[in-house]
């Protein structure tokens, strides 16, 4: 499977793929003319990374969850060492929120003081 085919099958873009090639994620062979030739199984492998990104995870994240991205990732049982990242991520996130509320609130706050109506 050559790099475009790749990335229409499982939706992402060429250039998605030679970085996740360069991080390491995926592989692929060369072919004669030098293009980048897929294993029909890394389809499951990029859908996989695209799921945890798509939860929050970075890419260093995702190199936790390398030896089960071939197969059901939401099936397996997860490592130590990838329910510490994926936790890890959580509080991350939830810092976040936390702090994207508080900034939302102080701005609430403010329009309403402005005697602006605020929903």
């Amino acid at each position: 499977m050559r790099i475009g085919e790749l990335a229409e099958a499982t939706g992402t873009t060429p250039r998605a793929l030679r970085h996740y090639e360069q991080q390491g994620l995926i592989t692929s062979a060369r072919a004669a003319n030098g293009y980048r030739a897929y294993d029909t199984g890394t389809a499951v492998r990029v859908r996989n990374i695209r799921r945890l990104l798509e939860a929050g995870l970075t890419l260093d994240d995702v190199r936790a969850f390398l030896p089960c991205l071939d197969g059901d990732v939401t099936a397996g049982p997860a490592s130590a060492r990838a329910l510490r990242v994926a936790g890890d991520r959580l509080a991350v996130l939830d810092a976040r929120i936390r702090a994207q509320t508080a900034v939302r609130d102080r701005l609430a706050a403010a329009l309403r003081e402005a005697g602006d109506t605020v929903p």
